[in-house]
């Protein structure tokens, strides 16, 4: 508790071998259920393996059978890259979405993994933060525009830009929960008591619903004592909220970007694809109350 009081916090060969071993393959598919799940992913501090966390969660997710989209809400693009698609040929993407009004079905791109589906961050993005504060209920673009989704799904990831914007608080008031990455560094934690602030305005003013759904604890380093003492004092105090999975320093992860895949893919048996796939199912049990 020692780090969390300094910072006040109060309260297709490669498709093929990826689905001939899928992550907790005893799991039942989930009946239909409309929309499905809406988790954001964010942290508003960057570099904590987010956009990692939210290609591979999703991924694994779509490997099991789960019908997934992939929305890209980052400016930078990166996790629309990090599954081969070249967002400079995208043209209806997130922004459209919000700025527009188009429609997400629209929207959606088929990638190179089967069952998931991606809405690409368009360059035109950059700018929405700036375009949005003149729009009528600029909160609730995205909440709006995934109530009219006509395609069913099972789970919408929402990779969120690394800031408190209005981009983040449209993924926060849109969804159900927020899955936050958290390295396993020191000044990591100071990042998690501005969010877990914001969680807490937004449920208050905008979203009665909204909780932290789950903490996955990033780029773990065994070797590194500061790396054990972040994750006891984030178990410590978050308790179950925190996933028992630790993603951890893995070079494979790092390099399948380069690549345009996820890790999944790119290296299947490497300890970080390994650890999205368990990652995958604590988030099936907790989600879905399935058992293996």
């Amino acid at each position: 508790m020692a780090l969390f009081s300094r910072f006040g916090i109060l309260h297709v060969s490669d498709n093929e071998t990826l689905k001939d071993q899928r992550p907790d393959s005893g799991f039942k598919q989930s009946p239909s259920a409309g929309r499905g799940k809406i988790l954001a992913i964010a942290n508003q501090k960057g570099g904590v393996g987010k956009t990692t966390t939210a290609i591979n969660l999703a991924t694994a997710l779509a490997a099991v059978g789960r019908r997934v989209v992939l929305f890209d809400l980052d400016p930078q693009g990166n996790a629309s890259t990090g599954v081969g698609v070249d967002r400079n040929s995208v043209e209806l993407g997130s922004y459209e979405i919000l700025i527009d009004g188009a429609l997400i079905s629209d929207a959606l791109i088929e990638t190179d993994v089967p069952n998931l589906s991606l809405v690409s961050a368009s360059i035109d993005l950059s700018g929405a933060e700036l375009e949005l504060v003149e729009l009528e209920r600029r909160e609730f673009r995205l909440k709006m525009a995934l109530n009219n989704l006509a395609v069913n799904f099972d789970y919408i990831l929402i990779d969120c830009p690394p800031a408190l914007g209005l981009l983040t608080l449209n993924a926060l008031v849109a969804s159900d929960g927020v899955i936050v990455p958290l390295q396993c560094e020191y000044l990591a934690l100071e990042g998690l008591s501005q969010l877990v602030r914001t969680v807490e305005r937004v449920r208050d003013g905008f979203n009665p619903g909204l909780g932290i759904q789950g903490i996955v604890l990033t780029m773990y380093d065994a070797r590194n004592n500061l790396s054990s003492l972040v994750a006891d004092d984030v178990r410590s105090y978050f308790g179950d909220i925190v996933y028992g999975t630790m993603i951890p320093r893995n070079v494979r992860v790092s390099e399948a970007p380069s690549h345009g895949k996820p890790v999944l893919l790119y290296d299947f048996q490497c300890p970080g694809a390994q650890a999205y796939v368990h990652l995958a199912g604590e988030v099936l049990r907790r989600e879905e109350g399935l058992s293996q």
